[in-house]
């Protein structure tokens, strides 16, 4: 099966991976077509259900979503029924030749269709199978149909309101942006690359098994670590009994002249004097934020109000060209619409263009080398390519 170059960057040339995956473990894949592996996407019936998700279609009411466009980029599709007994032997014949397969549907669909762990090992003893999955292969949940808003809630990381239908434009009663489903694809890959690593060297394949409510329940130490360990730890003294530091006005956002919005994040002393100095507001300095006592939380308080007067007198742009001139910690808060015109997203090679429209970039850089990768294929764009060769 000859590779050819349609992925982005060089770092994984020689590289070949088989996917079967749908929705967002695609993106396991897609990490590793932008770095430069050669990945093949096994797809079934009528394709990747991602190919045509999302409220807005690209390029005609029908076309395709932008998350196939992102997590199948720079791969190749073959279009196979793995129900059939001519599919699963071409699939063993592709995963022969594989470093690694991804499986990323419901647990166990390739096991179920006689493609799974063993039969992979019988055509390649250092296969590696990198089974992505919601729920993980065991537990009571192992089979619940599940998406990705619902990860985060069970890790107690979303938060919603039931008291209320969801407003105009949020789906799953949250607007929180889901973390677990975008953040597997990078643990898969990051899992895959360390095995097929081993492999080459030893010759000892591995299965892998990652799942997105793992991610999500890893994701935050700060909650997950704390909670397993809740008799063995003790409240900090330089921390309020809610949680935040004593100087928590000097780590919040606010309001600017222009109606945007600015996050100060300048509690390290050199900042905040740093601020204060800029401003002419060297009296601020004089009020203790550092003590938690009794009346900690009125100082802070007291500091809040005259940093959220004092930041409305400026507009958003002012505030960061002032951040940027005398060192002080922060930054702007932009929408998406408004981060296109930011002059640092707009300075640095963040976006590509390919086949006339503009995709954000990997952001991993390599320098000396240009990311471009090749659209996300057509349904069986290659098979005649990949199983003739």
């Amino acid at each position: 099966m000859e590779s050819r170059d349609v992925s982005g960057y060089s770092l994984l040339a020689g590289v070949r991976i088989l996917e079967v995956a749908q929705l967002a473990p695609s993106s396991v894949g897609g990490h590793l077509a932008d770095l430069g592996a050669d990945v093949v996407k096994v797809e079934t019936g009528t394709g990747e259900g991602v190919r045509h998700n999302g409220a807005r279609a690209v390029g005609s009411p029908d076309g395709p979503g932008f998350m196939h466009l992102r997590w199948n980029r720079g791969k190749r599709s073959v279009a196979l029924d793995l129900r059939s007994e001519e599919g699963r032997q071409a699939f063993l014949r592709l995963a022969a030749t594989a470093d690694a397969v991804v499986e990323g549907t419901r647990h166990g669909h390739l096991e179920r269709l006689g493609l799974g762990w063993d039969a992979l090992r019988e055509v390649r003893p250092q296969t590696v199978l990198c089974e992505v999955s919601g729920t993980g292969a065991e537990g009571p949940y192992r089979d619940l149909a599940t998406g990705g808003m619902w990860f985060d809630a069970y890790a107690g990381m979303r938060t919603v309101d039931t008291d209320h239908p969801s407003p105009p434009g949020v789906m799953g009663g949250s607007a929180e942006v889901p973390q677990a489903m975008y953040a597997v694809g990078a643990y898969g890959a990051m899992a895959i690359l360390a095995a097929v690593l081993r492999a080459r060297e030893t010759g000892v394949g591995a299965r892998l098994q990652v799942s997105s409510i793992d991610v999500a329940t890893a994701w935050m130490p700060d909650r997950i670590d704390a909670a397993l360990n809740a008799d063995r730890t003790y409240a900090r003294p330089c921390w309020t009994p809610d949680g935040r530091l004593p100087d928590w006005p000097l780590l919040d956002a606010y309001a600017t002249k222009d109606g945007g919005a600015i996050v100060l994040g300048s509690h390290h002393p050199k900042f905040w004097r740093a601020l204060c100095a800029a401003v002419g507001r060297p009296d601020l300095l004089d009020i203790d934020l550092s003590t938690v006592d009794e009346g900690s939380e009125e100082r802070a308080l007291q500091v809040w109000r005259e940093l959220d007067a004092l930041f409305r007198t400026r507009t958003k742009q002012e505030w960061t060209d002032l951040f940027l001139a005398h060192d002080v910690a922060g930054g702007p808060v932009n929408t998406v619409e408004e981060l296109l015109d930011d002059p640092h997203f707009r300075a640095r090679a963040t976006t590509y263009e390919k086949g006339g429209y503009r995709f954000a970039a990997s952001p991993v850089r390599v320098v000396g080398e240009e990311f471009a990768p090749e659209l996300a294929p057509e349904l069986g764009q290659h098979t005649e390519e990949v199983l003739g060769s």
